[in-house]
């Protein structure tokens, strides 16, 4: 059985940072992008960063481009971060964890993790 393991959710001040983890296992993980994405109050969830199986390649929303969100991986230990930095009011959502196995149509989703940026 799959699981997707999110943590790292909390109340910051905008300025602050934070770093979400998610913690695969029965996954293939290391044949799995993964990605992060969110989900603010009355919005539709949206993309925040994918990251390849290998971790070579990187995209990022335009509203986390430019640096202030870092996605990384560390196969060894099927997990997979979000570095968020210089943290925005706007970027207060629900973030999720999301798998895709390449070459196949299974995709898997973790459990959501509160992130409030609020003085």
């Amino acid at each position: 059985q799959v699981q997707l393991v999110v943590s790292g959710g909390d109340l910051v001040q905008p300025g602050g940072s934070l770093r979400l983890s998610c913690a695969a296992s029965g996954l293939a993980f290391s044949t799995s992008a993964m990605s992060w994405y969110r989900q603010a109050p009355g919005k539709d969830r949206e993309l925040v960063a994918v990251i390849s199986p290998a971790g070579g390649t990187t995209n990022y929303a335009n509203s986390v481009s430019g640096g202030r969100f870092t996605i990384s991986r560390d196969n060894a230990k099927n997990t997979v971060y979000l570095q968020m930095n210089s943290l925005k009011p706007e970027d207060t959502a629900v973030y999720y964890c999301y798998a895709q196995v390449v070459g196949t149509l299974y995709r898997y989703w973790g459990q959501g993790t509160q992130v409030t940026v609020s003085s």
